[in-house]
């Protein structure tokens, strides 16, 4: 560590498929798959690997992390540097614009 660095412990909890069809959790790069529907939870910031790490030992053995012990990570953040450097724009659903023009309507 450069001392600039912390490091995020997080777990995902992936959705079901509902015709059955297991779940992935990795794709072919060995790169977890996060799809819209999963579960993820930041379990902390910690300053060490080895205390990011030592947080996800113990959640592998709380109620409902332990079903998924293979669906946590530790990714390393550098302090007072910009993680996204443009602008963004928004697509809005159409249910959801939809669901608000009708609260509007007399």
């Amino acid at each position: 560590m450069t001392g600039n660095e912390v490091y995020l412990a997080w777990h995902i909890r992936h959705a079901e498929f509902t015709d059955g069809r297991p779940t992935e959790h990795f794709d072919e790069d060995g790169d977890l798959i996060d799809d819209d529907e999963d579960d993820i939870k930041l379990l902390g910031v910690y300053t060490t690997e080895e205390r990011a790490q030592s947080r996800i030992d113990k959640a592998k053995r709380e109620p409902g992390f332990d079903a998924d012990p293979d669906c946590f990570w530790i990714e390393t953040h550098t302090l007072d540097a910009d993680r996204w450097i443009g602008g963004f724009f928004s697509v809005p659903d159409s249910s959801y614009a939809d669901s608000r023009d009708e609260g509007t309507k007399q």
